[in-house]
């Protein structure tokens, strides 16, 4: 099964939603190995990568709100958030470009280690305060899951590396219609949009193995073979 997400860092609801399809994962007994892809989207591209306004500011101006308004709705989602064990510091966030990040999520994808940063970068980013923006907090964080130093530097040094495919995700987006996240893609048949709930994830893993087998199932009746010399299809 392939699951694909198309997410950001700054995102508190994609890391809900994450934790949301990871408790419907534990408790879903797979019958086949389960795929996760994170893909790339930018919540806000116009934010200056090494830019030092805080995000409290940036939606105070973003939706012409008064510091109040804001804070009581990061409140609201610091309490989704706990109800999943996350701990997240909304108010004390580091508005920045997500670009690189996306592209240094795709360094880690061909090492194998994308799950792993993904999760490291969300983490740094609303319950340690890091900002994501700064070259040298990015080679310590991917460093702790196993990216060398010197590719990482190396990515960020080159504007062309991994751009080709972060931006084959964001065409794909505007393709699918995508305008929010976390979007989630289930075996390219079924698409969720949002931190759904738990129940909501399991729903859908069970009716795509269901299906899985079925399909199976039907190719063991039209006779689908293999013998030592050729494979064929025998009539029924």
């Amino acid at each position: 099964m392939r699951i694909e997400i198309w997410s950001d860092v700054v995102c508190p609801f994609c890391y809900i939603g994450k934790r949301h399809l990871e408790a419907a994962l534990a408790d879903f007994s797979a019958a086949e190995p389960v795929e996760v892809i994170w893909r790339s989207f930018e919540l806000d591209p116009d934010s200056p990568r090494g830019g030092s306004e805080d995000t409290l500011t940036a939606l105070m101006q973003k939706y012409r709100q008064s510091r109040e308004q804001i804070l009581q709705m990061m409140e609201r989602v610091q309490n989704m958030g706990a109800q999943v064990g996350l701990d997240l510091q909304l108010q004390k966030t580091k508005r920045t470009n997500t670009l690189d990040v996306h592209r240094l999520l795709y360094l880690a994808a061909q090492e194998g280690l994308q799950g792993a940063a993904k999760e490291r970068l969300l983490r740094a980013y609303f319950s340690e305060s890091e900002h994501l923006g700064e070259t040298e907090t990015l080679v310590r964080l991917l460093t702790e899951v196993g990216l060398e130093p010197e590719a990482i530097r190396k990515t960020l040094a080159d504007p062309q590396a991994f751009f080709n495919e972060v931006d084959a995700d964001l065409c794909e987006a505007r393709n699918i219609g995508i305008t929010g996240v976390p979007f989630f893609v289930f075996d390219q048949k079924y698409a969720v949009s949002g931190a759904q709930p738990v129940a909501v994830f399991t729903q859908i893993l069970q009716k795509c193995q269901q299906e899985s087998a079925a399909e199976h199932e039907m190719a063991a009746e039209v006779g689908l073979s293999c013998g030592e010399e050729r494979c064929e299809i025998e009539n029924p």
